[in-house]
Parts: structure tokens; C-alpha cells; sequence
């Protein structure tokens, strides 16, 4: 019979990882990078930029990984890393808009005017890149806010560690979240 590898638990792979082992960063990236990946896409709005954050989050990871003090903690220390990468991002392209004197246009295309309500957007592909695309239109702190707790499924106190804000600034930050989206909902139904 032939024998059944099961995976190891993060805060072995990560000790591992701490010892520079290269088999527990593989199976770290490939436990980590979809997740990741999905946030950070969802976040940005940029496949491209997407894939170069995360790059950036999986190096800079492997520098710090010392500065991980709770190893159960690494998923949302990791994403806390890509969070912040993502800001960056925001902040360069803003310098850039501003540099060149154009403004960020947002694409209307893929908004259907006929939008029904929030439940109904939530099923289906096509419903739910409509959701997406209203998210889109949240301030940066409320939309990660809401796509850490909805899309990957965080508690409020790991959001906070996340976004390294009081739990207060995050459930304020969500319930503003869920009220402008309501609002967007109505408005493009």
C-alpha cells in the first residue's frame, strides 16, 4: 500500500522555513499563493500588479521571517505583508497619476444598470464580477477591510493585525463597508 504524504502544519514548515529549509517555502508559497493571490487581485484591480506584489510579499517574507514571533500566526502575518504591498502600490500609482496629470479612470463596462439586490449579486460568476466591481468603488481601507473578512474569510482580530489598525478601526471599517456597498447596490439597481 502505498503511503499518503500529509501536508505539515504551517508552524512546522515554518520553523523550517526559519532554518532556510527550501521544501517548506515550496509547500508555504503553494499553500499561500492562491489566497494571496485572489486578495491581492481583488485589492488592486490589476492582474499584473497582482502578480509582482505577491512576488514582492513571498521575498520579503523570506527576509523576516525572523520577526515572526507567533508561528501559528503566519497566514495573516503573510498577508499582513501583502496588505501593506498593496498600499504601496496605491501610493505609487497615485504619485504616478499625479506626475503625469492624468486621472484614474474607472471602466463602466462591466456594470449592469439592472443590478437586483445584494443576495442575488452573490450567485453566479457573472453576479458576482458585477459584487466585485461595486467593491471596487469602496475607499481602499474599507474594500480590503471587507475582502479580508468576506473573500478570505478572517476574523476581525486577524484583520487588525493584518491592516496593524485597533479592532475598533476594523468593525468601524467594515460596517462602513457593508453600508456603502448596500448604497451601491441600490443606486445601480
Amino acid at each position: 500500500m502505498p503511503s499518503v504524504e500529509t501536508p505539515l502544519p504551517d508552524t512546522r514548515l515554518v520553523a523550517a522555513a526559519r532554518r532556510q529549509e527550501a521544501f517548506a517555502w515550496d509547500q508555504l508559497l503553494k499553500a499561500h499563493q492562491l489566497p494571496l493571490y485572489a486578495y491581492v487581485a481583488e485589492f488592486t484591480g490589476n492582474a499584473d500588479a497582482a502578480k509582482d506584489i505577491l512576488q514582492d510579499t513571498f521575498v520579503a517574507a523570506v527576509k523576516h521571517i525572523a520577526s515572526l514571533r507567533e508561528d501559528e500566526r503566519f497566514s495573516s502575518w503573510l498577508f499582513g505583508i501583502a496588505h501593506q504591498k498593496c498600499l504601496q502600490y496605491f501610493r505609487r500609482s497615485r504619485r504616478d497619476a499625479l506626475r503625469f496629470s492624468e486621472e484614474p479612470a474607472l471602466s463602466e463596462d462591466h456594470l449592469d444598470e439592472s443590478l437586483p439586490d445584494c443576495r442575488e449579486l452573490l450567485l453566479g460568476d457573472e453576479r458576482r464580477a458585477e459584487l466585485l466591481a461595486l467593491v471596487d468603488k469602496l475607499p481602499v481601507v474599507q474594500r480590503s477591510t471587507l475582502l479580508l473578512h468576506v473573500l478570505e474569510d478572517f476574523s476581525l482580530e486577524e484583520i487588525a493585525r493584518i491592516t496593524a489598525v485597533p479592532l475598533g478601526t476594523v468593525k468601524s471599517r467594515l460596517h462602513h463597508a457593508k453600508r456603502a456597498l448596500r448604497e451601491l447596490v441600490e443606486e445601480y439597481s
